[in-house]
């Protein structure tokens, strides 16, 4: 537990209400509860030594581990493969459902493909970000960790058949439990987590353990048989919709950025964030991607959602803030958490995220764009949520010419961005449309005169004659990976020449090997000290531009490429290092959002 593991070296389990983390050597290393943006209960991802694991893995053996998930599911498989054996560990949680829970079972089921084999589990959990103590409870089928906020309870599977519950194998100190078994050929082994259980332990017997994995492999194939997308990437895709479900918060429809916090941009750097929150601008993105899979009930559920966000805004407080707690609550503090260290030293560890409070006009566009997709597809917006989103559209009439924080989130002051103005001019166009398109009530000859007028100021003051590109904003010559979405929202066309020569100068700068850079920090400074690696969502727009632009083989080499750079499993953190490492939090919903959307576009552009 001395080392840290790849941030691609991971596969991601949870239960539509939480998620954890577990490595190839078979530790938990990431877990929190009772929901996402719960303290951690396992955050040995950010320090090894302290944060917080529970391990499962061969003991006193040389052995090789590789991951897979059981096909159409999230059920996650280690293989541990020595001279002497072969074994298994199924990790999985069985499916909560829609009613928010404080319990939640984590089970870890060991069986032993041939020969055999010697395992050593060890839980050693670090409650509220490893802040808090715990008392331990020893009782006759297992153990209770209590601790001020949270219980957790280690149950090991009885087996009726063999005995592998000896006592003498079971070590308890004051950090946590362990204990070894052998397993033979044939054998299964394992044992239960579970947060918040209201009574004492009882010990789940091997074929209890086994139906419950064979109802949560059913629910997943039921689901994702729902599904419509029978193209090209058929594994990439399904893999990237069971990922943004299981980041999904089953109660409420919201999606997280990501399941993780500080996971670093830069190892050793300080742009260390927590993204286990919901962004009006990322889940916004998701309805594109649902609805185009065929999913509707999520893309609906997310509706509602940002429905009661549009509802909550006030007099004096009517713009959509920035990102939300998956309950929808607007408040995210943000804190540093000094005592740990950080994933390979990357600090400060952050908690709650201070550019909730930023102004980022973008977001605007990003939700209006899927109201009005969702419309079309038949789910339409209730009257008192149209009715705030025309009042919304009013205060943006009014705000929109302003410096705003943008996309990026930088920390260095506001700008006149040039992707928030031309969302601005998205939020009202799209406003517009499904005014006309549903005879509702709206000031649209306002909306349309301040449309235009964006339109404008973005064509002759974000356009850099001396680049012959548009920039990232109005007093900069630096380009911008964002606005590699215009010719997609409809802004410009792909073959205008403005664009075409825009397109030519990301090739040329911010392009690398296929792979893109969102800016270049040292050109335009955020704020933040260090470097960053390559945007995944920004090199799945940029193959989007390649193909509206007519240069579709260069598109699809482009987006073969860049399933390469994914982890084993299918998954992609925010970003990729030079190294082609996975960086950044992980997994994380845009690159998979974006990588939908642009496997289905493609797709659309190869078969006319």
């Amino acid at each position: 537990m001395e080392s840290y593991p790849a941030v691609e070296e991971h596969g991601l389990i949870g239960d539509l209400q939480t998620a954890a983390l577990i490595s190839t050597d078979g530790t938990i290393d990431w877990f929190c509860a009772p929901r996402f943006d719960s303290p951690s209960v396992f955050g040995a991802l950010l320090d090894r030594r302290n944060g917080g694991h529970f391990q499962l893995s061969p003991d006193g053996v040389d052995y090789t581990s590789k991951q897979l998930y059981l096909p159409g599911t999230p059920i996650l498989i280690t293989r541990f493969h020595s001279a002497d054996g072969v074994g298994e560990l199924l990790d999985f949680m069985p499916v909560t459902g829609a009613q928010a829970t404080d319990r939640h079972r984590l089970i870890r089921l060991v069986r032993m493909v041939r020969g055999s084999m010697r395992f050593r589990f060890d839980c050693r959990p670090g409650f509220n970000y490893a802040r808090d103590s715990y008392d331990l409870e020893v009782h006759p089928e297992g153990d209770v960790f209590r601790s001020p906020t949270l219980n957790l309870t280690l149950t090991p599977f009885e087996d009726r058949k063999r005995h592998i519950r000896a006592e003498s194998d079971i070590h308890r100190d004051a950090r946590g439990v362990s204990a070894r078994f052998t397993l033979h050929a044939g054998d299964v082994g394992g044992v239960v987590l579970e947060t918040a259980c209201p009574h004492a332990p009882r010990a789940l017997t091997t074929e209890e353990a086994c139906q419950l994995l064979a109802e949560t492999r059913d629910f997943w194939r039921r689901w994702l048989g729902r599904s419509r997308y029978t193209g090209r990437w058929r594994e990439m895709v399904e893999r990237s919709a069971m990922t943004l479900k299981l980041m999904t918060y089953a109660p409420t429809g919201a999606l997280v950025a990501a399941p993780t916090m500080g996971l670093p941009e830069q190892v050793g750097g300080q742009r260390n964030w927590d993204y286990r929150y919901t962004w009006v601008r990322d889940a916004s993105f998701s309805v594109h991607a649902l609805l185009g899979l065929g999913f509707t009930d999520e893309a609906e559920k997310y509706l509602f959602w940002l429905d009661a966000r549009i509802r909550d805004t006030r007099d004096g407080d009517l713009p959509l803030q920035v990102m939300y707690r998956i309950d929808g609550s607007p408040d995210l503090p943000e804190e540093l958490l000094g005592h740990l260290e950080g994933y390979r030293g990357s600090a400060p560890v952050r908690i709650g995220n201070g550019a909730a409070g930023q102004l980022q006009l973008d977001i605007h566009g990003e939700a209006l764009n899927s109201l009005e997709l969702a419309d079309r597809n038949g789910l339409i917006a209730p009257y008192e949520g149209w009715r705030k989103t025309a009042e919304l559209m009013d205060w943006l009439c009014e705000h929109w010419d302003q410096p705003e924080d943008g996309i990026w989130e930088t920390r260095s002051g506001r700008q006149n961005f040039t992707y928030g103005r031309m969302m601005s001019w998205v939020a009202l166009d799209r406003a517009i449309r499904l005014a006309q398109r549903r005879g509702r009530p709206g000031d649209t000859t306002r909306w349309t005169t301040e449309r235009n007028t964006i339109y404008e100021q973005v064509m002759t003051r974000g356009f850099h004659s001396g680049r012959q590109a548009f920039v990232q904003h109005y007093r900069s010559d630096i380009l911008d990976a964002s606005l590699l979405s215009m010719p997609g929202l409809g802004f410009i066309s792909p073959l205008d020449p403005m664009w075409e020569s825009t397109l030519r100068a990301v090739d040329g700068e911010l392009v690398s090997d296929s792979l893109v850079y969102r800016y270049d920090p040292r050109a335009s400074p955020d704020g933040l000290a260090g470097t960053e690696g390559t945007f995944s969502m920004c090199t799945f727009w940029y193959v989007q531009a390649l193909a509206l632009a007519g240069r579709l083989d260069d598109a699809r080499l482009t987006f073969e490429k860049m399933l390469t750079y994914s982890s084993p499993l299918g998954l992609y953190s925010e970003e990729i290092a030079p190294t082609g490492e996975q960086i950044g939090n992980f997994p994380q919903a845009f690159s998979h959002l974006s990588l939908i959307s642009t496997a289905t576009h493609l797709d659309e552009l190869l078969d006319p």
